[in-house]
């Protein structure tokens, strides 16, 4: 064999090795990389196919048009609307009980009584309110007759222990009773003075003007009130 000949089989031996090399390379990076050209290429495909570009479409669309959203939100305006209206019947419930039972009896005013006075034979320089209920419906006594004798400027001081445990209730015709102490039995009051006009504010405003004894009376630092009670020995105990 001439040398020739033995360079041209090396020649081609190393080429189909040189080849068998380079698709081993070849096959190698297409198994490490795992993701081999077509495979990449069919997935682009799977992102542009109709049904799931349709399925995210449908998504979006309804998530941008807020139909599923929307339906509930329109669910809830309704609710609450609802709840609101509810509340506003509560509210007016609330109203109603809040007015006037007309079975407890509401305050007495001037137009409802007449207060007479009258000097208690005892105990001495006493005086004794009455109030009648002159009207016809039942009304409640304020707690304390705040009797203002003449140009006083000051309500008399109510004497604490004649407190009744309610306000004294007066029925048509029936009447409650006041005591006052017009001024100490031993002379130690102060500021005296005689007087023959006394008034009694009531708490809606009105005013009664009661006609005292004749001669008026004689009033000093030692004048006290009780509170309204449903007997006039009761009045008179303070």
């Amino acid at each position: 064999m001439s040398a020739r000949t033995t360079r041209t089989r090396l020649f081609a031996a190393t080429t189909v090795a040189l080849a068998a090399l380079s698709l081993t390379a070849c096959q190698g990076g297409t198994s490490d990389s795992g993701a081999p050209a077509p495979a990449a290429h069919s997935s682009s495909v799977d992102n542009n196919q109709p049904s799931a570009k349709g399925g995210s479409g449908e998504v979006g669309e309804d998530s941008g048009s807020g139909k599923g959203p929307e339906s509930a939100g329109s669910t809830t305006d309704d609710q609450a609307s609802n709840s609101g209206n509810a509340g506003g019947s509560g509210s007016g419930s609330g109203a109603g009980e809040g007015q006037s039972d007309p079975g407890v009896p509401g305050e007495c005013s001037a137009s409802d009584v007449s207060i007479t006075a009258a000097n208690a034979p005892r105990p001495i320089n006493h005086l004794l309110l009455t109030a009648t209920n002159t009207g016809s419906k039942t009304c409640a006594l304020p707690p304390y007759p705040a009797a203002r004798f003449g140009e006083a400027q000051s309500v008399p001081p109510v004497a604490e222990s004649s407190k009744p445990q309610a306000l004294t209730t007066l029925a048509p015709g029936e009447s409650g009773y006041a005591g006052v102490r017009l001024s100490s039995g031993d002379g130690s009051g102060e500021n005296g003075y005689e007087t023959d006009s006394l008034t009694i504010p009531f708490e809606d405003g009105s005013i009664a003007t009661v006609k005292l004894p004749s001669g008026g009376v004689y009033v000093d630092t030692a004048l006290t009130v009780t509170y309204w009670q449903t007997s006039a020995a009761n009045a008179l105990e303070y």
